[in-house]
Order: structure tokens, then C-alpha cells, then sequence
């Protein structure tokens, strides 16, 4: 299956959902990590999306249509979605890192120490988020940017994707 997709023919943002390939995607990417919360978070990925269907970008999205959490831990299915989420990480240009107020993303906070050194992070932390201390001194020590408003992090982004 082709998991590349145009999200219409008047854009050129591409964007990759878990567990589609990307192998054979190339041009600038951008990984979508932070809250997801097994899908019952708000969708900002989506948003985020939207911002950036004008620009030539594959956005490497690992929130799923669906997300089966009764299939536990020890599963085939949660193993595709960390090695799916840890190629894309590795594989992306750009690291976008949502922490979402009142939500708890550990594994963003993981992938946040993974690629703190890494140059490819934007991060946006707004007040609310139960570890934004934690998030604001890890930024700060690696010169990460950071963002208390995800449409000043869109613009920043934007800006990189944009640079020639």
C-alpha cells in the first residue's frame, strides 16, 4: 500500500500516517511528536496539518486513525508503532513536540531527552502542561525553541521549512 498521500491537489504538504511507509518519501519532513493521549486527546496534529498544506513538506504524523489499546503491551501492533515512530523520528528534518495542557505525554518526554541535542526540535509547552518546568529547563540547556502558543511554533517552523 502507497501511504503517501496529497492532501489535495492545490496543496503540497504530503502527509504520512502510522504505519504507512515513508522509506521512499524525500524533501523536508517533519515529525509530529506530543500528546496524543491513545487518541482521546484534541487533535492538534490535525491543526498543524492545515498550517502547513501550502508548503513542499511530508509530515510524518504517528497518531492513528485508531488506536486499540486493549492489544497490551507486549504486541506486535505496539512494536510496529514505536519502531514506525522511531524510524520517523530519526528519518525527519524536524522534531514538532506539543505538550498539551493537562495531558501527560511520557513518551514525548522521552522523545524530548532522545533528541534534546539533536538541532531538529521545536517544542511548544503552554502553561498546564503537569511537567512544563521540566521542559522549559531541558530547552533552555540545549537551545531548543520553545513556544507557549502553538501558532507561534507553527510560524517558527514555517520559517525553517521555508529557509533555501
Amino acid at each position: 500500500m502507497n501511504a503517501v498521500k496529497l492532501l489535495n491537489d492545490h496543496h503540497r504538504a504530503i502527509q504520512v500516517k502510522s504505519p504507512m511507509s515513508f522509506r521512499h518519501v524525500a524533501g523536508k519532513t517533519v515529525f509530529l511528536a506530543g500528546t496524543i493521549d491513545e487518541g482521546k486527546s484534541i487533535d492538534w496534529q490535525a491543526f498543524l496539518v492545515s498550517q502547513l498544506d501550502d508548503l513542499e513538506v511530508v509530515i510524518l504524523n504517528p497518531r492513528r486513525e485508531v488506536w486499540d489499546s486493549s492489544r497490551g503491551v507486549e504486541t506486535t501492533y505496539l512494536k510496529e508503532q514505536v519502531d514506525w515512530e522511531l524510524d520517523a523520528l530519526e528519518k525527519a528534518n524536524y522534531i514538532f513536540m506539543y505538550f498539551a495542557p493537562n495531558s501527560y505525554a511520557p513518551i514525548s518526554l522521552l522523545e524530548l531527552g532522545l533528541y534534546a541535542k539533536s538541532g531538529k526540535l521545536i517544542v511548544v509547552c503552554p502553561e498546564g502542561y503537569w511537567k512544563k518546568g521540566n521542559v522549559d529547563i531541558v530547552a533552555k540547556k540545549f537551545a531548543i525553541p520553545l513556544f507557549d502558543d502553538i501558532s507561534i511554533g507553527v510560524k517558527h517552523l514555517r520559517s525553517l521549512i521555508c529557509q533555501i
